[in-house]
């Protein structure tokens, strides 16, 4: 089944268990799958719907960030649960020890030598991480590693 399909069968389950909170969160989710549908006009696969999860996530970590410094945590923590939601449907997180072997495959597959080649490594990683890692960790730690 696809991931799309996934999430519609969850949406029913959870309708009929009378979960709002999740419900909010998954119809949030479908409401962006076919947004973009309709933009690009064309059903959407699974590393499409996962890019559009990945984007989620951000999102919400962005507006984390934002509500901790004005002092509203109680819209912190919503974002929060909107975030353990959607990660449910991630591939699993790489450990910080599968992310330092992914990073320096890329660089030695690359053959980068200093922050100019961040680029072709940032790539090099992009798609074998998509959807498994934050990327702007990925590309702090990339950094100081080129950098050092």
């Amino acid at each position: 089944m696809s991931l799309k399909g996934q999430i519609q069968d969850d949406i029913k389950a959870v309708m009929k268990a009378g979960d709002k909170d999740r419900l909010k969160v998954l119809r949030l989710i479908m409401a962006a799958i076919k947004q973009v549908e309709i933009d690009e006009r064309r059903e959407l696969d699974d590393a499409a719907v996962l890019r559009i999860l990945d984007k989620m996530v951000k999102q919400r970590r962005d507006s984390i960030t934002q509500f901790t410094r004005g002092k509203r945590q109680d819209l912190a923590d919503i974002e929060a649960a909107e975030i353990s939601v959607i990660e449910t449907y991630l591939p699993e997180q790489l450990s910080d020890d599968e992310l330092d072997k992914l990073i320096d495959e890329a660089i030695a597959l690359t053959g980068a030598e200093s922050i100019r080649d961040m680029g072709k490594v940032m790539g090099a990683i992009k798609a074998k991480a998509r959807g498994r890692a934050d990327m702007g960790a990925v590309g702090a730690s990339v950094k100081a590693r080129l950098g050092a």
